[in-house]
């Protein structure tokens, strides 16, 4: 099985893919050991001392003023887990859990939370041994950190709360803990609090979406070259020397794969009567323009995710010269404002798709194939309520679109008096990719339909090998009506496993 070393100096996207989604093992790096030790020596010797210190003999938040007493502050500790481990609502994917836990362990790896190096190897064991913490939807502010998602993690590392075991049943944490030979923590000083401070969830999401929607922008080029052939349109819009003279790098990549698509294509450029088109609609058109803005989002969302990854985001830290400080790192804003943009592109992406797919139903406009792409029109409604669904997940995705960080709410007394709203925008993200991927689903059934329909012209080889590999799902071409949810299913996993890019690549090469 594949292992990832966690050092002090953070981790990569792949890192948190191949823990999060690949179950891949994790391992504590020498070095990380020493730095954790060494960091927690700063911490017991603060806390031996009579001078409050916040985080380590203070309480937390809007009650930082009190002192607590030694022979408190385990129970401290216990109790801030236990507190803010108050989440609501449906559970959370299992996938988001790892990459949270993860992602805090890389923090505590970091060396400036000072927590014990037997808590970083208890998250560690935790993981290796696939027990995923209960963490609930709703929860979290994003400021300081995912705090009730967090806590839930914690909680199961002091063996209480619930949590899944490998076998996906769910059990209390202190059994699965038991059963797999892990002996819960018992926290010490500053460590409820560090397992607590860090915007983990939202970046684990916005890796997760960034993975996704590399995927998913690729396959939209695909289904946009399929409509086009299916119009009947020029690909002359796609030439290389027409983007390289409104140079954003995104558009480049999404009109040259394309092209790369239609190369061979017997159907661009004809036309079904003697007025021949001077310019095709934008929804075809503008393809690249569009697609491309979300690609060049894309690389903007994944600097600022690269940067979060080599960040250490606690309160307080622990520096190198022996301070430990307050400070506002686990302000979700810098996260949170990205995973809101990518909502944005994602909606607008998908809201063009729909307008492919109904010019392609739309006999008026579409260039001589039968209304609905039906067999016996009027008989037989085609692919009509196949829009309606598309059209109602595009309108769902507009509501998504609407931003989270801009909807601060006052908390703790208003001593939390901004917050970023960060997991929000992460959770709402995560809905808009998988309805892109509905969406990009819907127009694949009809773009293959239609370009079967124009008989006599051969489409590009790329294309008929799409064409092939959709039929072999079981989703079936041209015909009378017949049950449709199943066949969309079919295409659907077909986009969504990342068969649709495979398959087009055979022919292509690598897509961009």
């Amino acid at each position: 099985m594949h292992t990832v070393v966690v050092g002090t100096s953070g981790v990569t996207a792949s890192d948190v893919l191949a823990v999060a989604r690949g179950g891949a093992r994790v391992e504590l790096s020498g070095e990380a050991v020493a730095a954790l030790a060494a960091a927690r020596g700063i911490v017991d010797a603060l806390a031996a001392k009579p001078d409050p210190v916040y985080g380590v003999s203070t309480g937390f938040g809007a009650l930082a003023n009190r002192h607590i007493g030694q022979e408190l502050r385990a129970q401290l500790q216990r109790n801030i887990v236990r507190s803010h481990a108050a989440g609501m609502g449906p559970r959370v994917e299992r996938e988001v859990v790892r990459a949270l836990m993860f992602l805090r362990l890389k923090t505590l790896c970091s060396g400036h939370t000072g927590v014990r190096p037997e808590v970083a190897r208890t998250m560690a064991d935790v993981l290796n041994a696939g027990i995923t913490p209960v963490v609930h939807e709703y929860g979290s502010l994003g400021c300081s950190g995912d705090l009730a998602p967090l806590s839930h993690c914690a909680l199961t590392l002091m063996g209480e709360g619930d949590a899944e075991g490998p076998d996906g049943t769910v059990r209390p944490a202190g059994e699965l803990l038991t059963g797999h030979g892990i002996a819960p923590v018992e926290l010490r000083e500053k460590e409820g609090l560090a397992l607590l401070n860090g915007t983990d969830g939202m970046l684990g999401m916005l890796i997760m979406a960034l993975a996704d929607l590399e995927k998913l922008y690729k396959s939209a080029d695909i289904t946009a070259a399929l409509s086009l052939e299916a119009l009947l349109g020029t690909d002359k819009v796609l030439a290389p020397e027409l983007h390289a003279i409104r140079p954003h790098p995104g558009q480049g990549d999404s009109a040259a794969n394309m092209l790369a698509v239609l190369k061979g294509s017997g159907l661009t450029g004809h036309h079904q009567d003697d007025a021949p088109r001077v310019q095709d609609a934008y929804s075809v058109r503008c393809a690249p323009q569009v697609a491309g803005a979300g690609r060049d989002t894309m690389a903007h969302a994944r600097l600022v995710a690269e940067r979060e990854l080599a960040s250490a985001v606690d309160n307080p830290v622990v520096l190198p010269d022996g301070r430990v400080e307050s400070n506002g790192n686990f302000h979700g804003a810098p996260v949170a404002y990205v995973l809101d943009f990518l909502a944005i592109a994602v909606a607008d992406l998908a809201s063009i798709a729909e307008r492919r797919t109904d010019r392609l139903l739309d006999k008026n406009r579409s260039h001589g194939l039968p209304p609905f792409l039906a067999d016996d029109p009027g008989v037989d409604s085609g692919l009509m309520i196949a829009q309606y669904t598309q059209a109602a997940l595009v309108s769902e995705m507009k509501r998504l679109a609407v931003p989270a960080s801009a909807d601060s709410i006052p908390s703790s007394a208003m001593q939390e008096d901004h917050v970023s709203m960060g997991w929000s925008a992460a959770r709402k993200l995560r809905t808009a990719v998988d309805n892109l991927t509905r969406v990009i689903a819907v127009e694949l059934y009809a773009a293959t339909r239609a370009v079967e329909l124009r008989e006599g012209l051969a489409p590009a080889p790329a294309s008929q090998a799409v064409i092939d590999a959709v039929r072999k799902t079981g989703a079936e071409g041209p015909g009378p009506d017949r049950f449709l949810a199943p066949d969309l299913a079919a295409a659907d996993a077909f986009v969504r496993d990342g068969r649709l890019v495979a398959v087009a690549e055979t022919v292509t090469g690598p897509l961009r």
